[in-house]
């Protein structure tokens, strides 16, 4: 019977979210699917030397990441297997989390952001906290290739001197 119930609960909130719609500030009545209505994804909060373990289980799923930005590159970009064009993207590096007494980039995480994004954090230095989110999309050669869909600095380090000159 307590499923019954819940099968009816559920079929009542379906309905009802299914009779009215609203997008963009206009009402939509009695569609299914809203016209341009933006999908909601959520992100699974990982830490990335998991998804470097193992990017066969990340593969196809949306990730977040915070960690310390190591540097922009132009690792992996023009890979045929991989493919994200140099003209479009950069790649960028964050530093491994299980190393505090030095910077190591995670050099087998190969993460895409849009060259237009990346040039609004272009004075980013190595050691600022960064947030990003995306999606695993390739495990060539055995490694995790993400395209980064957000991205946020969380917090920046103060420059030191010979870091300003």
């Amino acid at each position: 019977m307590n499923k019954f119930k819940g099968l009816v609960l559920i079929l009542a909130v379906a309905a009802g979210l299914c009779g009215y719609a609203q997008t963009s500030g206009t009402l939509l009545v009695n569609t299914n699917v809203p016209v341009n209505a933006k999908t909601t994804v959520s992100y699974q909060v990982v830490n990335p030397l998991d998804v470097v373990a193992r990017p066969n289980f990340y593969m196809n799923k949306n990730i977040k990441i915070k960690a310390k930005f190591d540097k922009f590159s132009t690792l992996g970009l023009d890979y045929k297997p991989a493919m994200r064009s140099s003209e479009k993207y950069i790649s960028f590096l964050i530093q491994r989390p299980d190393i505090t007494d030095h910077n190591i980039p995670l050099s087998e995480l190969k993460i895409f952001l849009n060259r237009d994004e990346a040039e609004k954090h272009i004075d980013l230095n190595s050691g600022d906290i960064v947030e990003f989110s995306g999606k695993v999309f390739s495990n060539a050669l055995g490694d995790a290739w993400m395209d980064a869909d957000k991205f946020t600095v969380i917090s920046t380090k103060p420059k030191t001197e010979t870091e300003a000159k």
